[in-house]
């Protein structure tokens, strides 16, 4: 289906996009799944195009543009190539954020360069051994010792984990204060008691570095306090839509490029002298995905309009997060059913992509939570 979110500006700028990815990305992606983790080097790349920090004032090395579609083109282009290694949409759509609404002035003098050209890379700690999806649960403690924060506790699941410089960590500054009690703090690489454990070995998306963290008396300064104390659990809860829509439109995207590569592989996959996609049982199933795909998208490109226009809201944010991770899931596992055997075999970009896709019901908020979020918007 046509498109009409998008102007000449962003299809351009998708070209760009695409050849960044044949070029810095695609001949390494297959090293970094061995290895585990991208070079820094990519993210230097990304840098010098201009792919990152696009909403970040002009004065501090960034775009200065805050249409969230550039953003939607470069998450669908990723997503579309099957190179999910480089933790750009946490960089860009989760932590650009953060640090373009709540650095103070000096903050930002002293990260958004950095964060712009590559040479600073950021992870969100959230995420702990015993708490999810319920943020309120965490344990992990910065308890104010004169003109700095005591941090201790440990984190889990981190995207950039092992490469980041600078973490925004969720901890409890007044224990007893519930959800009250949370602020963010920006800890950076070197600071001690700090330590990075596994890279974590994950089902898939192999080549994004994913680690635990620990904190053991980490002095993090007071200038470190991102926005103001307390207010950390609401800065989050603002933030999500944001993030799960940066997960719904990569997903939209996979599931397409999942279904175009199974087209093209039922038009000329032969059996019993005929090609498979002529048997009634896979033109069924190919016209089935084609139209869920079709409806999604319809849906998916209602919610970039919402979000570039600042109106999107958390109960729309869940429920894309939630309908096309979901879809995704279904749309993959069916395409692979459709390649029978060659499905299983890695070299297959369907082998891989039905490893990659399966996180994505899963981070960002599983799909159960997306659907308490859902229900209580309306009222029950």
């Amino acid at each position: 289906m046509a498109r009409e979110i998008f102007t000449a500006e962003h299809e351009a700028f998708r070209e760009m996009v695409r050849s960044f990815i044949a070029k810095e990305i695609a001949p390494h992606h297959g090293q970094w799944e061995k290895d585990g983790v991208v070079s820094r080097e990519v993210w230097l790349a990304a840098g010098r195009q201009g792919l990152l920090g696009i909403d970040m004032p002009e004065e501090y090395g960034g775009g200065g543009d805050l249409d969230y579609r550039y953003y939607a083109v470069l998450n669908e282009e990723l997503a579309r190539s099957g190179v999910h290694g480089p933790g750009f949409a946490v960089h860009n759509d989760i932590n650009g954020g953060y640090l373009r609404r709540l650095c103070t002035p000096a903050q930002k003098a002293r990260w958004l360069p950095g964060y712009c050209s590559g040479e600073l890379i950021t992870g969100i700690a959230m995420t702990e051994p015993a708490a999810g999806s319920d943020l309120q649960g965490i344990t992990t403690t910065a308890i104010r010792d004169g003109d700095d924060y005591v941090l201790n506790g440990s984190k889990t699941f981190i995207t950039n984990g092992i490469l980041s410089d600078l973490v925004i960590v969720a901890a409890k500054t007044d224990p007893s204060a519930g959800s009250k009690g949370v602020s963010l703090l920006i800890v950076e690489r070197g600071m001690d008691g700090f330590e990075r454990g596994r890279n974590l070995d994950k089902i898939g998306m192999h080549a994004q570095d994913t680690a635990e963290l620990f904190f053991d008396d980490v002095r993090v300064p007071k200038d470190n306090l991102l926005g103001e104390e307390g207010m950390g659990f609401v800065y989050l809860m603002q933030n999500l839509a944001r993030e799960r829509l940066s997960i719904g439109v990569a997903a939209q995207a996979a599931a397409e490029a999942a279904f175009e590569q199974t087209l093209e592989y039922c038009k000329t996959r032969q059996a019993f002298a005929r090609p498979i996609g002529r048997f009634q049982h896979n033109r069924f199933t190919l016209a089935e995905m084609k139209t869920e795909l079709t409806v999604t998208r319809a849906f998916t490109d209602d919610c970039i309009a919402k979000e570039t226009r600042d109106e999107l809201t958390p109960e729309e944010g869940a429920m894309l997060k939630y309908w096309n991770t979901e879809l995704c899931k279904r749309v993959v596992d069916r395409c692979l059913q459709l390649h029978g055997g060659y499905g299983y075999m890695t070299e297959y970009p369907i082998a891989r992509a039905y490893q990659d896709v399966r996180v994505q019901t899963i981070y960002g908020g599983t799909t159960e939570i997306m659907k308490e979020i859902i229900g209580r918007g309306l009222g029950v």
